[in-house]
């Protein structure tokens, strides 16, 4: 296959892709476009940059659009592209939370693929309607959880795979922010409306953050869950704070914590994963470093490209050791395994295995199904509550 490209090693043409919102004021809008772009596998063909008719045609215009494809809302776009003969492959959503299902659910009611942004829904029932939507379209859905494409998180999952950390016993994932310290509403108005952010700010915010990485590095899902939620701003009505304990499948036990009001702190992601045979530890502001600490023998630091990089983490890299590589790159590798496998799936092909370790709407159910059995424990005081 063409190593340069192998979109157009299968399909002779870059993709064709719409974006839904993430137009002005937005900061994840930006992030996915540069995302889809920085591999070169999409071009950005078509768009419906707000919930404002006048404000989406005038940002589409500005980013450069054909001014027939600057749609004024998502009925208009999805019906227009699907009867031109250079309509769109795929959309990616980067709406308001509240825009995520019904947008995912129109474009699979088009035949198109999805790439998404986190959560998935607002609800589990939601969730699992979208699930299975996808289950049944047989298109690629790619739900964009940017911390699983970061290669040491890579590396981390498949150290995991191949045993070299024995029998997983402990995990401890905690993702502090500081930017709900104050009182008020924050940066994103919306997000503290429960009828747009969803039933917990913190939860749906970056708690499904947090959950993903658990799952996707240590390859366990979450048995139950015994939980307190809630606010430790004065005043304050949306949760910024979750403190979880966790019942592993399989046995493991761990923890979990999240909150957006811990003053001073910028984006401390951090995971420590623990089996019988050693620990890895990573942390998202320091995202070229992976600690593994194995049983009776000298601490290891893996970087990228260096000595002990996996096939799986080596795929994310694009540049040599010692060359930083950060939140946009990490992105975009979730954007380039998913062009890879909407590609292949259009060619009749089979992608590369590599390619498919994108989080997809299975991942987005279960993200779903977490926060719902966190809310429900907290609800009845912390009891332990099967997720």
């Amino acid at each position: 296959m063409n190593d340069l490209n192998p979109v157009i090693a299968l399909l002779g043409r870059r993709l064709r892709l719409a974006v839904i919102g993430g137009g002005p004021g937005s900061f994840i809008g930006p992030i996915h476009r540069m995302a889809a772009r920085l591999d070169d596998r999409y071009d950005i063909v078509a768009g419906v940059l707000s919930s404002d008719p006048q404000r989406s045609v005038a940002a589409g215009l500005a980013m450069g659009l054909a001014p027939d494809r600057c749609h004024p809302d998502l009925a208009t776009l999805l019906a227009a592209e699907s009867q031109r003969p250079d309509g769109i492959d795929a959309v990616a959503i980067m709406t308001p939370n509240d825009g995520h299902f019904p947008a995912a659910m129109a474009a699979l009611d088009h035949g198109f693929d999805v790439i998404c942004d986190k959560p998935m829904t607002n609800t589990l029932a939601e969730a699992q309607t979208l699930w299975e939507k996808v289950q049944a379209s047989g298109r690629v859905f790619c739900l964009t959880h940017n911390y699983s494409g970061y290669p040491m998180v890579r590396q981390a999952r498949a150290m995991v795979a191949d045993g070299q950390l024995g029998d997983i016993r402990l995990v401890q994932v905690e993702y502090v922010q500081g930017g709900r310290a104050k009182p008020g509403p924050g940066r994103v108005a919306w997000k503290a409306d429960p009828a747009r952010g969803g039933p917990s700010l913190v939860m749906g915010d970056i708690g499904t953050h947090a959950h993903q990485l658990l799952r996707f590095i240590s390859g366990l899902e979450v048995g139950e869950v015994a939980a307190e939620l809630g606010c430790v701003v004065p005043e304050r009505e949306a949760h910024d704070f979750a403190g979880v304990l966790l019942r592993m499948a399989g046995g493991a036990r761990g923890s979990f914590w999240v909150t957006q009001a811990a003053a001073g702190v910028e984006n401390g992601l951090r995971i420590r994963v623990s089996g019988s045979r050693g620990t890895i530890e990573w942390q998202q502001e320091h995202p070229q470093v992976l600690d593994f600490k194995p049983l009776d023998a000298p601490a290891q630091r893996l970087t990228p490209r260096g000595p002990g990089a996996l096939p799986l983490a080596l795929r994310g890299t694009r540049v040599a050791a010692g060359h930083p590589e950060g939140f946009p790159e990490a992105f975009a590798n979730l954007y380039s395994d998913a062009a890879e496998a909407i590609a292949a799936r259009r060619a009749g092909q089979s992608p590369d295995p590599l390619a498919l370790h994108f989080p997809n709407a299975h991942d987005g159910w279960m993200g779903m199904r977490f926060v719902d059995a966190v809310i429900r424990s907290a609800q009845a005081g912390g009891a332990w509550t099967p997720a």
